[in-house]
């Protein structure tokens, strides 16, 4: 395998040099989601919004040599590291890929990143993978990430909570790299806070029967039961055991766990539960909201502004370097998605690819307020919510 991978980055290094500058009538973006798996209800939205900044860039014929922008799609599966990376390997040797938008979960994200990424050569930036390990992974600076670390949002689920008075609580998480990375950082933050977390059990996706698991949760007891897991698996299924048996009736969610599945499939019946998900009210997300409407997408699901803007941070750097070789592109992510320069939105990307080709500079903002810090990850912003008549009410942003 490794052989292998090493003659593909040779292959490519051969490749990008027969473009002056990296140049090509066509760029192609590889878009690696969980197409199938515990998140399939959010991905074709995001993937939506991805596409959608892609054939913003190509209408406009700004970027390099006037390229089309071609976006190729390839299933992650979220939780098969096997099958991810050999989905990524498949966008490299095959397609013949420029970049990659994703992965999505943290765990398959991390092992594209180890075992494709690095030794091809190719950027990634995700817009959803927030395990805390990411941040020091080994990366030769080739991924990015426009979602916020899971260290940041395990302190802003203590935030929440406290708020409310609540400061004891059990806590449930999925079996998997962002499951544990999301418990270990919320433990760590609820108890410097003073906060009591009465038992920590992880639950495997796919069971027909959570009853067991929730027993044990029950039996520990606490004012509310944090559930980090997935909401198209799980997550559910344990939300579920939990009001058929009386157990909980309330309850918190992070990210993983946000989607309309809360309200078609739960309702009121957890009215009074809480959670918080990756966002802002910048005037990017709403133009976000106002694109995904008018192009058949929900611009308010989980990671879709994050994903128009991975996209476009790709192609922005690119423009950048004046080249799509990712060995040109990788050092000018940053530069294109903070200040100095002038603010870009949504929708404005043809006037960034301009300002960039005349010399100029930009500080990307997008539909998430961006501001990569450290090692090329969000700062991160989080929209507060509430479950109020059965329906997702915004309380506040953090």
């Amino acid at each position: 395998m490794k052989k292998l991978l090493m003659a593909t980055a040779a292959v490519a290094l051969t490749a990008g040099t027969a473009f002056a500058g990296g140049h090509a009538k066509e760029v192609k973006l590889g878009i690696i989601f969980g197409f199938t798996g515990p998140i399939e209800s959010l991905t074709p939205p995001m993937a939506a919004a991805a596409e959608l900044a892609m054939k913003e860039v190509t209408d406009s014929g700004l970027l390099l040599d006037a390229a089309t922008v071609t976006p190729i799609r390839a299933d992650s599966t979220c939780v098969d590291a096997a099958a991810a990376t050999a989905a990524a390997e498949r966008l490299i040797t095959s397609d013949k890929i420029d970049g990659i938008v994703g992965a999505d979960c943290s765990g398959v994200t991390g092992a594209i990143l180890a075992n494709v990424a690095v030794p091809n050569g190719m950027v990634m930036i995700s817009p959803s993978a927030t395990s805390p390990a990411l941040s020091t992974a080994e990366d030769n600076g080739l991924f990015f990430r426009t979602a916020p670390s899971d260290a940041r949002q395990g302190a802003v689920m203590t935030e929440v909570l406290m708020e409310m008075g609540i400061k004891e609580v059990a806590l449930t998480f999925t079996n998997n790299d962002y499951g544990k990375g999301l418990a270990t950082s919320f433990e760590e933050a609820f108890k410097a806070a003073g906060g009591t977390v009465t038992i920590t059990a992880a639950h495997e996706d796919g069971k027909a029967d959570y009853s067991a698991e929730v027993g044990a949760l029950a039996a520990a007891g606490g004012d509310r039961l944090v559930v980090a897991g997935y909401l198209d698996q799980g997550g559910s299924g344990i939300v579920r055991a939990s009001l058929d048996s009386g157990a909980f009736d309330t309850f918190h969610f992070p990210d993983g766990m946000y989607g309309a599945l809360l309200e078609e499939n739960f309702g009121d019946e957890i009215d009074g539960s809480t959670g918080q998900v990756p966002g802002t009210d910048s005037p990017g997300a709403g133009t976000i909201r106002e694109m995904g409407d008018a192009n058949g997408f929900d611009g308010t699901s989980s990671f879709v502004a994050e994903s128009y803007d991975a996209a476009a941070l790709v192609m922005l750097a690119m423009q950048a370097a004046n080249s799509k070789d990712p060995a040109d592109y990788k050092g000018k992510v940053m530069d294109v998605a903070n200040a100095p320069g002038e603010k870009i939105y949504p929708g404005e990307l043809a006037k960034a690819l301009q300002i960039l080709k005349d010399g100029g500079d930009i500080d990307y903002v997008g539909g998430t307020a961006v501001e990569l810090i450290g090692p090329g990850e969000s700062a991160g912003n989080y929209r507060q919510y509430e479950m109020k008549g059965g329906k997702i009410t915004t309380v506040k942003y953090r």
